[in-house]
């Protein structure tokens, strides 16, 4: 089962995670936890939301208020976001490098010519401005 598949309904939902359903009502209207919907409106929650309430239980019982635990949790999924978007830029940079080995980098001179350098070579003054813009595919 894929942890994103929205399966469970609001009373397992609400067993597995230990809370009451009336709580994942109130989480779902604050934006906590938003499970997805049926056709018919009911809320289907998935193995991730359950985790994510058992996050927001753990951090309330340490005394964190909702608005706190909100702010937490919205930070934590940025992280997530970041660190993938981290990774894929990593592996396009290092398919680039594998793909054009000995590709040239152009940098600026204080009078502003272009000087052509090549890869993994530094501008030898440190005012120099070192512009690289990956090809078109």
């Amino acid at each position: 089962m894929d942890e994103n598949s929205k399966v469970f309904v609001i009373s397992i939902a609400a067993e597995l995670s230990g809370m009451h359903p009336q709580t994942l009502r109130q989480y779902d209207r604050l934006g906590l936890v938003s499970p997805g919907r049926t056709s018919g409106k009911s809320r289907r929650y998935s193995m991730r939301d359950i985790v994510r309430l058992r996050e927001v239980a753990r951090l309330g019982a340490e005394g964190v208020s909702l608005e706190g635990i909100r702010r937490v949790l919205e930070l934590e999924d940025q992280v997530s976001a970041l660190s993938s978007r981290v990774r894929e830029l990593e592996a396009m940079l290092a398919d680039e490098l594998l793909n054009r080995p000995g590709r040239r980098v152009f940098a600026a001179d204080i009078e502003g010519d272009v000087i052509s350098l090549k890869a993994g070579t530094r501008a030898r003054r440190s005012n120099q401005l070192v512009v690289w813009r990956p090809l078109e595919r």
